[in-house]
């Protein structure tokens, strides 16, 4: 009797030890060694994934780098307001999301850097897999690919809010995927400074922007390319981009109640660009060719 006593308690010690927690905690001065809970918080978010129960949430409890982490599950990252809970990689993604097919992952109060030049991070955060990523309230600056790069092998959304991104050396937001649908919210946001393109729908993705500005990309600060690629752009800045509005083959994009103004060209592009004549069109290099679709 003793010893069924004593295996019962070992397991359930052992059970209990491996538990994991719905809120798990993050700290800049803590170990990963740790439970992860509030009072003794581990110090990276992969130190902490393993801890955390699927759907569960990773807190930052104060200021830190808190390291490069890849997802597979449904989960909330919050960095916390009012104080920097940063992602500082170098030759490598920022975030990885490589979640299942009905996984959900909230990445939310993040800053998320790439260093730059010839050691800097590939893309900020990398989203491969999963039913819905939501990014608010994140920074992500000097990525040498891309700011947030969408590229779905299974259909997936993706919705953006109060974000910035700067200094990407390809595109500050791309989506695509492949003979699936990639549906992309924009709200809200700052994209600049990208090196090739602002925002990219290219194939088989459509992308709507709202309440938000694409400033100084090199080529384009709104394009859409690629079998069904649809971007649709509403109450926007586009400023100072190479070609503000551009469309590419079997690409489409939709305009209206934007301002558009100096840039080398408002609209450009081999596809389909059109305006809803609600636009505040000036001071661009040329206006460039597009269709205006009458009010009704």
């Amino acid at each position: 009797m003793r010893t069924i006593k004593a295996l019962t308690l070992l397991l359930l010690g052992s059970t209990l030890a491996n538990a994991q927690a719905t809120r798990t905690w993050v700290s800049g001065v803590s170990d990963d060694a740790n439970p992860c809970s509030r009072t003794a918080p581990c110090k990276t978010f992969a130190g902490a994934i393993s801890k955390t129960a699927v759907g569960g949430e990773i807190d930052a409890l104060d200021p830190g780098g808190f390291g490069a982490l890849t997802i597979t599950k449904s989960i909330t990252i919050d960095g916390g307001e009012g104080q920097v809970a940063s992602v500082l990689v170098s030759g490598t993604n920022g975030i990885v999301v490589a979640a299942g097919a009905g996984d959900v992952v909230v990445l939310r109060n993040l800053r998320i850097q790439g260093l730059g030049g010839p050691n800097g991070g590939l893309n900020g955060i990398r989203f491969i897999s999963g039913a819905a990523l939501f990014v608010e309230n994140v920074r992500i600056y000097n990525f040498n690919q891309n700011g947030i790069d969408i590229d779905l092998t299974t259909n997936g959304a993706v919705s953006i809010d109060n974000t910035t991104i700067s200094q990407s050396g390809g595109v500050g937001i791309r989506a695509t995927t492949s003979q699936v649908l990639a549906a992309v919210a924009i709200d809200r946001s700052h994209v600049e400074g990208s090196g090739s393109i602002g925002v990219e729908a290219a194939a088989n993705s459509n992308v709507t922007m709202r309440q938000s500005s694409v400033l100084r990309s090199a080529t384009a600060g709104v394009q859409a390319e690629g079998v069904t690629s649809v971007a649709t752009i509403d109450n926007c800045d586009l400023l100072f981009n190479g070609t503000a509005v551009s469309s590419g083959t079997n690409g489409f994009t939709f305009v209206g109640g934007s301002k558009i103004a100096f840039n080398g060209a408002a609209f450009g592009g081999s596809g389909s660009n059109s305006s809803y004549g609600t636009n505040r069109i000036h001071t661009n290099g040329s206006h460039g060719t597009f269709t205006t679709i009458p009010q009704q």
